[in-house]
């Protein structure tokens, strides 16, 4: 419990490092290069983030799961060889990344309305982007508990972005001289990133390890449908996060849209804390299922579990307390209104903040497919529940979110008990 509370501390003192540079550099951006080019420059980096959320994998995971046992019994060789499984699957969907880039840029382009100025240039930045956005050496500093490392490393991104906001600027904004500065910064972070994982575990990343890929498998059973599992999970997340305002604005036109993402924003701020409080306990969840009893296990979960539900409940008051206030002073009194979409949008980030233990639970006690199973639930609940309560404006849709994420709680709360139980079983009956 209490590496897992240092974890978390260094997590949030890195994010909220990063959060105040991006609003400053944000700004800087979008004035210096006025609407029409920020809106290129929006455009050109929200078809980067969609194709690293599509051809990426979540390989991190992957070192944290199945590299604890080898790291527990200081068994390096075994170590490297799935470093450096993860990293061909890493370098595989960078490529199968920059051919969509390619279909997408020189394809697309036209009924994107992407100015013919930018189609190489952002093509080209796609490509930076995914073969920056690495995830296996993120995964060998988490499994080693270095997050003290990674918040490190990880301010190198905020940090360049905001000096070399304020350098441009110097020298004269142009689209093209962000997006070369931003490629840069990333390339920067992920060579740092493999160099900082070099040095804390040098003996796995040793060149004859290289090449034991099949070896790896072997090693690992059940690694491949894994990492499939964790892929499907993490899309179907992604979708789900930007469905909602799709069907806002489809059904309810822009401006509706605009309230109801402003509103998201919020919600997604608060339901963030959920991805960090399952980044610091991944790693202690996957180590302690390795050397502790089950009891001992299930008591650290149920400690967790507890704390995490005391930040949904705060989570929901403070969307209760301070919504309209909140969404008055970042957008001005005509968001306001939004005050009553940001509450079941709060009440749904509260459910997904209650539940930031369990895939950690499930995917360390063998079982990834029950997040799988869980998110496909509340994405059924979701789309149905968009078509009963559209008619509801953008507080209907809200409360689609909401009972979305109600299901997932519930479906993982039972899987996690289902799984506990039978732990224990299983312990009482050798």
């Amino acid at each position: 419990m209490s590496t897992i509370l240092k974890n978390l501390a260094w997590l949030l003192g890195g994010k909220g490092f990063g959060a105040v540079c991006s609003i400053v550099y944000l700004a800087v951006l979008s004035r210096s290069l006025g609407i029409k080019d920020f809106g290129h420059f929006s455009l050109i980096f929200g078809t980067g983030q969609a194709l690293v959320a599509v051809a990426g994998f979540q390989t991190w995971q992957t070192m944290v799961r199945f590299g604890a046992q080898a790291v527990h019994e200081d068994n390096w060789p075994r170590f490297g060889r799935l470093v450096w499984f993860c990293g061909v699957i890493d370098a595989g969907g960078a490529l199968v990344g920059c051919l969509l880039a390619y279909v997408i840029y020189f394809g697309f382009a036209e009924m994107l309305e992407l100015n013919q100025t930018y189609i190489a240039m952002g093509f080209a930045f796609n490509c930076a982007l995914l073969l920056a956005r690495t995830t296996t050496p993120i995964g060998i500093v988490r499994v080693l508990g270095r997050f003290d490392v990674a918040t490190y490393v990880e301010a190198i991104v905020p940090t360049g972005r905001l000096l070399a906001a304020f350098a441009i600027v110097l020298v004269g904004a142009n689209v093209g001289r962000f997006l070369i500065a931003w490629a840069a910064i990333e390339i920067l972070s992920a060579i740092v990133y493999w160099i900082a994982a070099w040095r804390l575990a040098p003996q796995a990343m040793r060149r004859e390890h290289f090449g034991g890929i099949a070896q790896a498998a072997r090693e690992n059973p059940g690694v491949r449908r894994f990492f499939g599992i964790t892929y499907a999970s993490s899309t179907l997340d992604a979708l789900y996060k930007q469905g909602p305002l799709l069907a806002v604005g489809y059904f309810l036109g822009t401006s509706s849209a605009g309230i109801y993402r402003l509103a998201d924003q919020l919600a997604q701020g608060f339901g963030k804390l959920s991805q960090l409080v399952s980044r610091a306990i991944y790693p202690e969840f996957a180590h302690a299922r390795v050397v502790s009893e089950v009891g001992d296990f299930a008591r650290l979960v149920r400690q967790v579990t507890v704390i995490a539900g005391i930040g949904g409940v705060t989570v929901t008051l403070a969307a209760l307390a301070f919504g309209d206030d909140l969404l008055a002073l970042i957008g001005g009194e005509g968001f306001a209104r939004g005050g009553a979409v940001l509450i079941p949008l709060a009440i749904g980030a509260a459910f997904d903040l209650a539940s930031a233990s369990y895939e950690p639970v499930l995917h360390s006690t063998g079982h990834p497919s029950r997040p799988l199973i869980a998110r496909s639930l509340a994405a059924v609940v979701l789309i149905g529940g968009i078509f009963a309560f559209e008619g509801y404006g953008p507080v209907g849709i809200g409360w689609a979110v909401a009972l979305g994420m109600a299901c997932s709680y519930l479906a993982m709360s039972l899987a996690v008990f289902t799984v506990l139980r039978r732990e224990r079983t299983v312990q009482a009956g050798r």
